[in-house]
């Protein structure tokens, strides 16, 4: 009887084994066929829209635009409201530090008529460029900060700070971008090097840059400092009045008056002729770089879809930029997907991007060119 139930204790023991051995058997897992890899770009631009009165149109959709790239129909595949973020660079040296009180109170003008949703920092550029505010949406940080940190330099970066501006964009991924120049472009190093690299990068991105610009306001000045007639002068203004009252005044009883130097420095200024050729010829050398730079802004503006706004007084330089800030809060973040790749493309291609509409009353601007960047 011990001998049975030991051959049923081992042809059990058996079984086990068979049974933990068949649960132990490796699954085989199929092996995944492999799968075409898709990549797949999308270009991002801003697009305004208003209507025919200039209100910010709010329903924009993607089957109202027509999208031409290079003379080929394109299909939007979003069109997103986004709040903008906008990088306001001041330009502080050179010539403009004369004129840092109307560029401080039109960067303040600028961001009091943004919408509180906006992000907004601030740049200043004179011997060298410095970020005074880092991206926030409180208003009253910007007010303080252009308050009482704006300082003027001898020399002009321009090209330099256009550079740093286009980084400082993308350290961060942001939408709807807008850079917006307060200056008259001119750069105290002349690089035409470095400043051709920057307007190509900035051809290679969404940033939209806007330019408040001095330079009508300058031709002005120097219109009058190249001309061989001198205009004169009603009321001079050689020195402050208080000034000139301090100066000795003749004043002898009986005796025929004599001028004195309070009457010289009162006295109005006539008009003459002026024979210095090398003033006259500086008036000119100043007046063409002038031109050259107001195209480098017209263009950038123009080639990324911004604008350039133009004054011809202090005062228009202050109030332009409420019309600015309504030209960026009507923004809408467009993309689309190019059906001829950029990978496709030679490096510094550039493509002509036009975008219309199609329904009755919308207006739309987005124009802008772009750069292949590998």
């Amino acid at each position: 009887m011990l001998k049975i139930k030991n051959y049923l204790l081992i042809i059990c023991l058996f079984s086990a084994l068979g049974i933990v051995s068949f649960a132990q058997k490796p699954v085989q897992t199929p092996i995944p066929e492999e799968t075409e890899k898709v990549l797949s770009e999308e270009i991002r631009l801003n697009v305004a829209a208003f209507d025919m009165k200039g209100q910010f149109v709010s329903d924009l959709k993607t089957e109202d635009l027509v999208i031409v790239e290079d003379g080929r129909l394109q299909q939007a595949s979003s069109a997103r409201r986004v709040p903008g973020n906008v990088l306001i660079v001041l330009d502080t040296g050179g010539e403009m530090r004369s004129n840092l009180s109307v560029t401080r109170e039109a960067a303040k003008s600028l961001v009091k008529s943004l919408d509180s949703s906006d992000s907004i920092s601030v740049f200043q550029f004179g011997d060298k460029v410095e970020m005074l505010s880092d991206w926030t949406t409180g208003k009253a940080q910007i007010f303080d900060v252009l308050d009482k940190k704006l300082t003027f330099g001898r020399r002009s970066v321009f090209n330099q700070a256009l550079d740093s501006a286009i980084k400082f964009f993308y350290k961060t991924p942001l939408e709807n971008r807008h850079l917006v120049l307060i200056t008259n472009g001119a750069d105290s190093f002349n690089d035409s090097a470095l400043r051709d690299s920057v307007k190509a990068n900035l051809m290679a991105t969404d940033i939209n840059v806007h330019v408040v610009s001095y330079t009508k306001l300058q031709k002005g000045s120097i219109a009058s400092r190249k001309s061989i007639f001198v205009e004169g002068e009603y009321k001079p203004r050689r020195m402050p009045e208080e000034v000139a009252d301090t100066l000795p005044d003749y004043k002898g009883a009986g005796k025929k008056k004599m001028v004195s130097p309070r009457d010289m420095a009162k006295m109005p200024r006539l008009g003459g002729v002026t024979l210095d050729r090398e003033r006259i010829k500086r008036a000119n050398d100043d007046l063409s770089e002038l031109e050259t730079d107001e195209l480098f802004l017209a263009t950038i503006a123009e080639d990324t879809g911004g604008e350039i706004l133009l004054p011809e007084t202090l005062d228009e330089v202050i109030e332009k930029t409420t019309l600015l800030a309504q030209i960026i809060d009507s923004q809408y973040v467009v993309t689309y997907a190019p059906k001829r790749l950029l990978r496709d493309s030679p490096k510094g291609e550039v493509r002509l991007i036009e975008v219309s509409s199609k329904r009755n009353g919308l207006q739309v601007k987005a124009n802008r060119k772009l750069i292949v960047q590998k």
